[in-house]
Parts: structure tokens; C-alpha cells; sequence
């Protein structure tokens, strides 16, 4: 009973959030609201992210370490990746079709488009700058080895976290019994410590979500959408189609868990994941929705999901796809079979190495830009409704985390 009063709360307050939002925006008042409402959501937030790392090590560990055997880590992983990499590329390939049908970047006015590059130029330098010297495919192989593993929980490097967490499971594995007890049951200790932490901080949930999205309404308005309304509009289809069509024909084909058990289940993950537009930030209450709504062991929960808020990014592949063609119609560029091809192939690859923060996906856009030869200042274009859309494609993201775990555990009977 508790669950479904703190969902209602919560829906309650996304809705109060976003009217609060649009009367702020209208009538004046938006720095009444970055000062005094804000803070509210961005404290929830930092309670979030403050058990991320703690849970993950934990949870990851124990979850390796109680599976005593290495064949059967592999295969699981190897399960993994895999439903990631295929998600992945089919959620690029919808956003290329879409894009390619109703060619959104056909209908944008000369002048509005040098109004919105003119008006977001200074935010393009800010946000791609340091993109456009990313490391290569060995560098970033390479980085997902910590030299310090502490400098990488400091610096809550999730990757060298979760590199460091399963070797050190796997080599506990690989001791004998009675010594692994110990360190087993320590952590156990720790993972159920941080889950009655997420318990807590849920209670403040709703208001949260409320400063949150009256904060983000409040800044951006919803005038933007209509000056962009196609652009926005082809996205959010492709969000939608794909989480009810991918993930649904996935839950179904290869699980017995129904659909919409599903969806209920993971409800109140999409909630938090619309507000905090932080795949890293949910991801607490993602692993405790999956196990507890969903029926997911906590061995797949503790593998899969920290896996995938880091590497698996569906909703903003998508994305990328749509606003890549997007800027290239806008640009009157004509992008070849070869070039969409590179979209897919970029677009996969990057969102590997996109972090589950806020507009993350932004900086992985201008790898994909640069890889078939468009102008990145086009990334101007969009950057007005980014932070409404981001926050759609996180919860696409966290759904794609959960509907892994869902399939992954079926294929393992847990």
C-alpha cells in the first residue's frame, strides 16, 4: 500500500511541478524559483548519487563473488552486452527512419536558425570543447582500468568501479570458502545498509520531483517546443515506440513476466529517472524496483543494472540519431546510406562511453556529427528543448536497464 500512495505522490507532484513551472516562466518569478524551490530537488538528488557508489561496489561484489562460478559471470555478461549493443542499435535505427520520413530539419525558417545558433553558440563551445579531443578506442579501454582504485570511487568513476567490484568478486571466488565468508557477509551488510538508505530518502521523493521539474519548466518554458515542435515531436515518438515496442516484444518473447506487471513495476525508477535526467542518480531506485516489484534475483540486479547505467544508453542513441539527421537537413546536407550507417555504428559506440548525467548525450552527439562530416555548431539548434528531452530519453534508458535484467534472469531461471 505504501508503493502505490508514494507513486500517486509522486505523479502528484511532477504535475503541481510543471503548472508551478509554466506560472513562473510566464509571470516572471523563475529566480524566485531557482533560489528557493530548486535547492529542494537538488538536495534530493545529491542523497540519491550519495549511496550510488557505496550500493554499486556492494551489491556488485556480492553479487560476482555469490555466483561461484566464473562460466557461469561470463555467460551472463556475455548475455548482457549483447541485449545492450542489439537495443542499442535498433533504438538508432528508429530514430534514423523517423527522422528520414517526417525530415523535422526541412521546416526550420533561415532566420530561426540563425537566431537559435546565434542565441546557443556559447553553450555549443561549453558543452562540446572538451569533446572534440575524446580519447580513442584503446585510450578508453585502457581507462576502464583503475591506477587507484580509491581515486576512482572519489571521483565516482562508475566504469573503474565496476571493473574494480567484479575482479575483486571474481578473485573471491577463487579463495577458499571459509576466508571469502567474511568479506562476502561485510558486504551483504553494506548492500543492505544503502538499500534501507534509498528506502529513507524515497520518502522525500515528492518533493524532489516537484522542486525538480518546476525548477527545469520554470528555465526553459515550453516556448522552445514550438519553435522546434517537429523536432521534438519525431524524438519523443521514437522514445515512445521504442520502449513500447522493443522493450514490451523483449519482456514478452523472452520472458514470462506480463507487460504490464512490468511497466508497474518499474514505474516509480521512470519517475525519478524524468526528474533527475541521471540514469546514475536512479539507479538505487531502479535496482530496488527490479528486485522487489519485478521479482529479479539480487545477483542479476547487482550485475546487469549498475552495468547499464553506465553503457546503456537506448533513449539517447536515439536521440542522436534524430538530431544528426535533424542538423544535416537543416544544413540542406544529403546523407548517404554509408553515412546513416556511421550514425548507427558511432552512435552504438559512443553511448558506451556517454556518463549517466544530465545532457551527457550532447557531447557524444558531437563524436557522432564529426564522424559524418556535419557542422557541430548545428548542435545549437537543439539545445533549447534538450532538458525536456533528456529527461525522456533517461527514462528510456532505465526501462532498457530493467527489461535487460527481467530477460537476463529469465534466461538464468532467477
Amino acid at each position: 500500500m505504501r508503493k502505490i500512495q508514494l507513486h500517486t505522490k509522486i505523479l502528484l507532484a511532477l504535475a503541481a511541478g510543471m503548472v508551478l513551472g509554466v506560472l513562473a516562466n510566464r509571470l516572471g518569478f523563475s529566480s524566485f524559483v531557482a533560489a528557493y524551490i530548486k535547492p529542494f530537488g537538488s538536495l534530493f538528488i545529491r542523497l540519491i548519487s550519495m549511496v550510488v557508489v557505496p550500493l554499486v561496489f556492494a551489491s556488485l561484489l556480492v553479487g560476482t563473488a555469490s555466483l561461484n562460478d566464473i562460466k557461469k559471470l561470463g555467460r551472463i555478461g556475455a548475455k548482457t552486452l549483447l541485449y545492450f549493443l542489439c537495443t542499442t542499435a535498433i533504438a538508432v535505427t528508429i530514430g534514423l527512419l523517423l527522422a528520414n520520413t517526417f525530415k523535422p530539419g526541412l521546416g526550420l525558417a533561415e532566420d530561426v536558425r540563425a537566431d537559435l545558433v546565434k542565441s546557443s553558440a556559447g553553450q555549443v563551445d561549453a558543452k562540446i570543447g572538451a569533446s572534440l579531443e575524446k580519447p580513442t578506442v584503446i585510450d578508453l579501454l585502457m581507462n576502464i582500468v583503475p591506477s587507484n582504485p580509491v581515486e576512482a570511487f572519489v571521483e565516482g568513476n562508475m566504469l573503474q568501479i565496476i571493473f574494480f567490484a567484479l575482479l575483486t568478486g571474481i578473485c573471491l571466488m577463487l579463495i577458499s570458502p571459509e576466508r571469502r565468508a567474511p568479506v562476502i557477509s561485510f558486504f551483504e551488510g553494506v548492500n543492505d545498509l544503502m538499500i534501507k538508505m534509498v528506502h529513507v530518502i524515497m520518502l522525500i521523493a515528492p518533493y524532489g520531483v516537484f522542486a525538480l521539474i518546476a525548477a527545469v519548466v520554470a528555465d526553459f518554458g515550453v516556448g522552445i517546443l514550438v519553435v522546434l515542435f517537429k523536432y521534438a515531436a519525431v524524438v519523443t515518438a521514437g522514445l515512445i515506440l521504442h520502449t513500447i515496442v522493443v522493450y514490451s516484444s523483449a519482456i514478452k518473447i523472452f520472458t514470462s513476466q506480463k507487460v504490464g506487471a512490468f511497466f508497474r513495476g518499474i514505474r516509480p525508477a521512470q519517475l525519478i529517472a524524468f526528474s533527475s535526467s541521471s540514469s546514475s542518480a536512479t539507479l538505487p531506485v531502479t535496482m530496488e524496483c527490479t528486485e522487489e516489484n519485478l521479482g529479479v534475483s539480487a545477483k542479476i540486479c547487482s550485475f546487469v543494472l549498475p552495468l547499464g547505467a553506465t553503457i546503456n544508453m537506448d533513449g539517447t542513441a536515439l536521440y542522436q540519431g534524430v538530431a544528426a539527421v535533424f542538423i544535416a537537413q537543416v544544413y540542406g546536407i544529403d546523407l548517404t546510406i554509408a553515412q546513416q550507417l556511421m550514425i548507427v555504428l558511432t552512435a552504438t559506440l559512443a553511448s558506451i562511453g556517454t556518463p549517466g548525467t544530465p545532457a551527457a548525450g550532447i557531447i557524444t552527439l558531437a563524436m557522432v556529427l564529426k564522424s559524418i562530416n556535419v557542422p557541430m555548431e548545428g548542435i545549437a539548434l537543439i539545445l533549447g528543448p534538450d532538458r525536456i528531452l533528456d529527461m525522456c530519453r533517461t527514462v528510456v534508458n532505465v526501462t532498457g536497464d530493467a527489461s535487460c535484467a527481467v530477460v537476463v534472469a529469465a534466461s538464468e531461471d532467477k
